[in-house]
């Protein structure tokens, strides 16, 4: 084990010597940056640094509660100004000032439940979006005016809900059903992405054992390495040293991409939900996914003689980790269906499939956690074992790609 620690070591070693490594290392999380900040940026450009000026000219008693709606959304940036000048008198001076508007507040408005607005030339596109949060004042102040008993003017502020028959109420699903969804989606959700992070780092790194074992084949260096350890310490050696370089990976990625989450949602305690023991888990499951597929890789690069010349079986293997894909779709609608069971106890879909259900599911299913857990270590022991044969064999073959009917003939040695 420790000519494997030795082997690793220098794989990391020569990795982070890489300008092409170093290269995504840091452009990564740039292009994260870049795609996370630009909308809103563009967003505020459009809408314009200044706040929308809103003249109300308010004939129903109904501007105390539009300053009150106005000053409780945040996305509303306006300045609200009650006038008494009509939508005649007011034209020129929205023309003149462009970021602003008017808004008409009367009798016909409480009779037919229409507002009439009007706006300057350089307001923003989504503000017919946003007068709809005056709804609220104005149904308030229909309900008034047909002198409604408190109890019918309850009865009709209050939303209508739509129940599918036979299905237990929302409340009876959280409160009792291991099946519900979490009521809090960031207290499994957000643990749940950062391991989501480290899985994707880790295989991806994980992909890159492919090219080292077809590259070092290539070279013939194999043979000079092969001189001073044993194959199965050289296979062990590369699976460790990519296993660090994806968790050095990781460990950069985090410290620009934490600081810019907590900044863009600042009214989310993203540390907290994050610093939590549901984090082990998450990323015990990202470790063993990538076992099972660094195996599987390493056990294929020996397989070939030119990375860039693999075959329909080698193309195959390699996307075997975006074979969760397939079942996303089912398992955010049903979390505790057959498809997410499934999914769970199949090694090559069990690490993202789990990640998911657990992300958004209140009660954890622990009974479908320990088999799948299970069976993903098990394969991992069987796919080690394998691939050290593969590899064994494999990597001192030359001038070919190894076909299928040989692989298997090198498993049955």
């Amino acid at each position: 084990m420790r000519n494997s620690f030795k082997v690793g070591k220098w794989e990391l070693k020569r990795n982070l010597k890489s300008k092409s490594f170093l290269i995504s290392l840091f452009l990564t999380p740039l292009i994260f940056i870049f795609f996370a900040t630009v909308p809103s940026l563009l967003m505020s450009d459009d809408e314009g640094s200044d706040a929308t000026t809103v003249y109300v000219n308010d004939s129903i008693g109904a501007y105390s509660l539009v300053e009150s709606v106005v000053n409780q959304q945040d996305f509303l940036n306006w300045n609200v100004t009650e006038t008494d000048d009509s939508l005649e008198d007011v034209r020129g001076t929205l023309q003149e000032e462009g970021n602003a508007a008017f808004v008409a507040l009367n009798e016909a408005t409480l009779e037919n439940g229409v507002v009439n607005y009007a706006t300057g030339s350089d307001i923003g596109g989504n503000f017919p979006a946003q007068i709809q949060a005056l709804e609220q004042p104005i149904k308030q102040l229909q309900i008034q005016q047909a002198d409604l008993t408190e109890e019918q003017a309850n009865l009709v502020a209050t939303p209508v809900q739509f129940q599918m028959a036979d299905q237990p109420s929302s409340s009876d699903v959280t409160s009792n059903s291991p099946a519900g969804f979490a009521e809090d989606p960031f207290k499994n959700g957000i643990p749940a992405m950062f391991g989501g992070i480290v899985l994707f780092s880790i295989v991806i790194t994980g992909m890159m054992i492919f090219q080292s074992a077809s590259q070092e084949k290539k070279e013939k260096v194999a043979e000079i390495i092969l001189s001073s350890v044993t194959p199965a310490e050289l296979m062990q050696g590369k699976i460790i040293g990519y296993f660090g370089l994806g968790l050095f990976q990781v460990t950069v990625w985090m410290v620009f991409i934490i600081p810019l989450s907590v900044y863009l949602v600042d009214d989310i305690p993203i540390i907290d939900y994050l610093l939590t023991p549901q984090l082990l888990l998450f990323v015990l499951i990202a470790i063993l996914g990538y076992l099972l597929f660094a195996s599987l890789f390493v056990g294929l690069g020996a397989t070939l003689e030119d990375a860039n010349s693999s075959s329909n079986f080698q193309g195959m293997v390699m996307m075997l980790p975006f074979l969760p894909v397939v079942l996303i779709g089912p398992v955010l609608s049903d979390p505790t269906g057959l498809a997410a069971q499934v999914g769970t106890y199949i090694p090559f879909t069990s690490p993202a499939i789990l990640m998911m259900r657990l992300a958004i599911i209140d009660e954890w299913p622990w009974m479908d956690i320990i088999i799948g857990l299970a069976i993903l270590i098990v394969s991992i022991w069987v796919c080690m074992k394998l691939a050290g044969k593969i590899f064994k064999i494999g990597i001192l073959i030359y001038g070919k790609n190894a076909t299928p009917q040989e692989i298997l003939k090198w498993l049955r040695a």
